[in-house]
């Protein structure tokens, strides 16, 4: 049985309300997740959208014969998608539930309730001066209110914006510490309901990314020609964590605190919410009882030069939208050092509640500029309207690059056959491939690409060489952040000055191929031949990469496997976390004792080591394959350094760990029309006042709810056909999706948790729309 895993990395923007919607959509993806791990363990699903995702995955297995897992692993998010990126991380990492989200969402995310209690009206007639200031702006004809508001809601709306107006003055009516305490409250919530095991395999690395900023800013340096180093002042302050996943549910992928800094954090909407400062993080601890040992440790690593200058007390984090409200980097930065078990398709979902803002130019042109459109406009529409060209036209590059890379090594792979016949004779192939014989032929294949690539092999030693210098560099830089280096340039610099005293100053010698000390330096430090050597065996035992109706579909599936269990051996030593805890004290000497620094790393990493066991394991696959499977792996094993000789100067990212192209999908209303048509406008109402409106109406935020489940529900389903070599019917489709929506709208039936005449309305067009 074939096998695959959809990996899925999720972006989720900053919308205001429209967070709702969003946290509709997540919540799909957990129930995939979900799904996936119950049809993989046998276990019997809990609810029945549950059982329509592993039904789902069966019959792709029946009819496709391909076993598929799905794998949401990073997690990045602004202002309030934020929120949701967090939670999602912690319920996937930790198997709890998500429904303390869902009940924080639609109970408290409401003017009425996250006002600061000094901020409310004492009495009905307080501040009677200031009403009317409040009629005149929200009552007379042609308002924000007028236009932007649904006639139904209108007087609610006036209601709460003029306590808002009339109360607390050029404070922030909302409270800080309440909204944390909020926050926490829906962690422990999620800790006290029943755990089940994670979501994701055990020891995969789950990622999470939250962008705030930093309103003070902080002084970084940035290099010149002239002066050769300055100061800029640098304002966004990311927060990440790597986690691997425990075997266990019920770990918390951090400290609660630290979750809650990072929600609270990048959901401080600039003038409804305080600034976030550490002290209000060190109160709530107080006031609910948590400790945080971690304290220390988690500034530092979000805030370095703070931490360095002794000002962490003096810093305020405002929303993370302000200058990153569409955090792609942080997820196209997470895809980086991801291990592969088997063959992955990767995608960067985003989720857009609102991709189209207006129907038409001529509405764009006649839309006014009034009082709240200026100033929301300046403070929020705007920044979360601007494009994402930028990202996605990076990561498309970095996908075509891969492609082309793909085709070159087609194009080549006829000659370099020819060139592994001649130097191993056609008797290779009658030889049983023991760990011996496959080490001296490795190195024999080896030393031949490199003498007979002429000066080519100069500019590929050279790659090599400074791609290896370059990434022990950053492992150093990322350990011991308080160097407080702009970049790990200095570090590089004294790496190779070091290597050159070792004898590097020269790699190739008279023969054209590497010389010892190269040859020494290449096999104790270059991982990352290893894993590019690797990831191209298991391309190669890819069915659409050289289809062959000989060799059947079980005996590729085991030989992938093969392969992936020895590109664990790689993955484990590639990471900073495998050079031990004392790594961080020799890092932070690198630049007095370089040479302390590349022998930690080779006592640590074992490679040479690491590749006897590989080539038993490697060994012992091919023992077990059929003969025309054997030749086709020897080829490869052996052809590589051939191919990559030709091919490493090329590459401009060494980054993407995982083989094949990254493919971008969005989750929108626009994109999922199978229950109602017109997207966005004919299904949410957060819309109104500025993407404020569900803000200001539990019944606006139970409907843009429900409709993030239904269309998150879609293209779930979506998705997870996408990754097959041939579509479903679209019967077949409709079916599921029916059932998906049906089974959500039971499920919300059975938890009040929305109006009934919400769910009947929408099973109604259900019913009509997919009978």
């Amino acid at each position: 049985m074939r096998q695959k895993e959809l990996r899925i990395a999720l972006v989720c923007y900053g919308g205001v309300s429209l967070a709702v919607y969003m946290h509709g959509v997540t919540r799909e993806l957990w129930h995939l997740a979900r799904a996936s791990r119950d049809f993989h363990s046998g276990k019997r699903p809990d609810s029945g959208v549950d059982q329509v995702y592993v039904d789902l995955l069966a019959a792709i297995e029946d009819d496709c014969e391909l076993r598929l897992r799905v794998i949401p692993d990073i997690m990045s998010g602004a202002s309030a998608g934020g929120i949701n990126a967090v939670f999602l991380a912690q319920a996937i990492y930790s198997g709890q539930s998500l429904d303390p989200l869902t009940d924080l969402w639609l109970e408290v995310a409401d003017v009425d309730e996250l006002i600061d209690p000094e901020a409310k009206l004492r009495w009905r007639g307080g501040k009677f001066w200031a009403q009317p200031l409040a009629t005149w702006l929200l009552g007379r004809p042609g308002t924000e209110i007028a236009e932007q508001v649904a006639p139904e809601t209108r007087e609610k709306v006036r209601r709460k914006v003029s306590h808002l107006i009339r109360g607390r003055w050029f404070e922030p009516p909302f409270s800080g510490l309440g909204f944390s305490k909020l926050l926490e409250r829906a962690f422990t919530a999620m800790a006290d309901a029943p755990v089940e095991t994670p979501l994701l395999p055990a020891d995969h690395p789950l990622d999470l990314f939250v962008t705030t900023t930093d309103f003070h800013g902080y002084l970084e340096l940035l290099r010149l020609n002239s002066p050769p180093v300055v100061e800029d002042t640098e304002h966004r302050l990311p927060i990440a964590m790597r986690r691997k996943v425990p075997e266990t549910g019920g770990h918390d992928l951090a400290n609660p605190l630290e979750l809650v800094f990072a929600a609270r954090a990048t959901a401080s909407f600039p003038g409804a919410f305080p600034p976030l400062r550490v002290e209000e993080i060190e109160r709530l601890a107080q006031d609910s009882g948590r400790s945080w040992e971690t304290q220390d440790e988690f500034l530092d690593a979000i805030m370095p030069i703070h931490v360095m200058r002794g000002d962490t007390g003096n810093v305020s984090l405002i929303d993370g939208s302000v200058l990153v409200n569409k955090p792609f980097a942080g997820a196209m930065a997470a895809l980086r050092g991801k291990p592969a078990q088997r063959e992955v398709d990767r995608r960067l979902v985003y989720v857009d509640p609102r991709p189209d803002r207006f129907s038409t130019r001529d509405e764009r042109v006649k839309h006014d500029v009034g009082f709240f459109s200026a100033i929301f406009g300046s403070l929020s529409t705007i920044p979360r309207e601007q494009p994402i060209r930028d990202n996605l036209e990076q990561l498309e590059e970095q996908s075509r690059e891969a492609e082309r890379m793909q085709r070159i090594v087609a194009s080549l792979r006829p000659e370099v056959e020819r060139a592994v016949e001649r130097l191993f004779g056609r008797t290779l192939f009658l030889d049983r491939p023991t760990p011996k014989r496959l080490k001296a032929w490795r190195q024999k294949a080896q030393q031949a690409a490199a003498e007979q690539a002429g000066y080519a092999f100069h500019s590929y030693a050279q790659a090599k060489f400074s791609g290896i210098v370059s990434r022990l560099a950053r492992l150093a830089y990322e350990a011991a952040p308080s160097l407080h280096l702009p970049d790990p340039l200095a570090i590089e610099d004294v790496v190779r000055e070091e290597l050159y005293r070792r004898g590097l100053t020269s790699l190739v010698d008279g023969s054209g191929g590497a010389t010892q000390a190269a040859i020494a330096f290449f096999r104790e430090h270059d991982i990352g031949f290893r894993i590019r050597r690797l990831r191209s065996l298991a391309r190669r035992l890819a069915r659409d990469w050289d289809a062959d109706p000989d060799i059947s579909d079980a005996a590729l599936e085991q030989g992938r496997d093969a392969i992936y269990s020895i590109l664990a051996l790689y993955f484990e030593k590639e990471a900073l976390t495998s050079l031990g805890e004392d790594f961080g004290g020799v890092a932070q000497h690198v630049l007095g004792n370089p040479g302390n620094l590349l022998d930690t790393i080779e006592a640590k990493r074992l490679l040479i080591e690491t590749d006897d066991r590989a080539e038993e394991m490697l060994a012992e696959a091919l023992e077990t394959m059929p003969a025309d499977l054997k030749r086709r792996m020897l080829f490869a094993y052996l052809g590589f350094p051939f191919y990559d000789v030709a091919t490493l100067p090329l590459l401009r990212n060494e980054g993407l760990t995982e083989f094949d192209p990254v493919k971008v999908d969005r989750i929108s209303p626009d994109d999922a029309r199978s229950i109602r048509e017109g997207g966005t406008r004919a299904t949410l109402r957060g819309i109104e006042f500025y993407n404020f409106g569900a803000f200001f109406s539990r019944s606006y935020r139970e409907n843009d709810y429900l409709w993030g489940r239904l269309h998150g529900a879609e293209r779930m389903i979506d998705l997870v056909c996408s990754t097959l070599d041939k579509p479903p019917k679209d019967a077949s489709l409709r079916t599921f999706k029916r059932r998906a929506f049906l089974a959500i709208l039971d499920e919300e039936d059975a938890s009040k948790r929305c109006a009934q005449s919400l769910l009947d309305g929408i099973r109604a067009e259900v019913l009509d729309r997919m009978p």
